[in-house]
């Protein structure tokens, strides 16, 4: 299977790229990075050649000699819904890793996918362990509508909140939303301090050093609580197994799946599409 990675270069996008040069049943046929563009992909990691080109956007590698059957994105949410809707419309099917997308981009990519009839598989975190965290929350909120997340990244990240949370929250909203017993309106001080509200459930965001991406719910009844939470390393090791498996399962779907328990775990379960 052919595979062309956007955002090649980067801390994400270059260890799912080795990753595909290095597996039986996945072709690296070229990459995406305007940093690198117009070179070897191997020589811009500053190794030898690999015979792989690299483009200066999506839209030149779809066009490019081998046209891929998958695009995997993990460029920037500046980006990430055109070079999907790009793939989309080439049908090519499409892995987007990017945080950063809202609802009703997610929304779009389903409708196009559907129409052109191919598969696109989405998450704000490709983590297996973060996936298992989410399908867990998804199962409480059945029972449990009270919680709010928290969505700690490092310094440097700008978009709020992360694609983790972001994802979390709206597949929370699916299931159940929460009833705030002092509404924002009616709050006493700064109403920001209340966080943001993503698809009914509370969002705040913290940005400091040390961190790479944790994200937490907590869920509340009178007299008790109950924390999940999913914390990242500093490497992009974990996400690699994750997003392989979904370049080799996302030809076989029609149209969004949203999350890799999705995937894993099928849309037959609350907040599953």
């Amino acid at each position: 299977m052919s595979v062309c990675v956007a955002g090649a270069t980067g801390w994400m996008g270059r260890p799912v790229a080795e990753a595909v040069l290095a597996s039986d049943d996945l072709a690296l046929t070229s990459a995406v990075s305007r940093a690198a563009a117009g070179r070897d992909l191997g020589e811009s990691w500053g190794g030898v050649a690999n015979a792989v080109p690299v483009h200066d956007s999506v839209g030149e590698a779809l066009d490019g000699v081998i046209p891929p059957a998958v695009l995997v994105d993990f460029t920037s949410h500046t980006v990430a819904l055109a070079n999907a809707l790009a793939a989309i419309r080439e049908g090519v099917h499409v892995v987007i890793g990017s945080s950063g997308l809202v609802a009703e981009e997610y929304e779009r990519i389903d409708s196009e996918a559907r129409a052109a009839g191919v598969g696109v598989v989405a998450a704000g975190n490709f983590s297996i362990t973060a996936a298992m965290a989410i399908a867990a929350a998804l199962l409480v909120a059945e029972h449990l509508p009270e919680h709010e997340v928290i969505d700690y990244a490092s310094a440097a990240k700008p978009d709020v909140p992360s694609g983790t949370a972001r994802e979390l929250a709206e597949r929370l909203g699916a299931v159940s939303r929460p009833t705030l017993e002092v509404p924002l309106e009616s709050t006493s001080g700064p109403v920001q301090a209340r966080g943001a509200t993503v698809a009914g459930t509370q969002v705040h965001s913290v940005r400091l050093p040390s961190f790479v991406v944790s994200t937490e719910v907590v869920f509340g009844r009178p007299d008790e609580r109950l924390v999940i939470r999913h914390d990242a390393g500093g490497t992009p090791g974990p996400y690699v197994a994750g997003t392989l498996l979904a370049v080799r399962a996302v030809s076989s779907r029609h149209g969004l799946v949203r999350g890799l328990d999705t995937l894993l775990l099928g849309a037959d379960r609350p907040g599953g599409r």
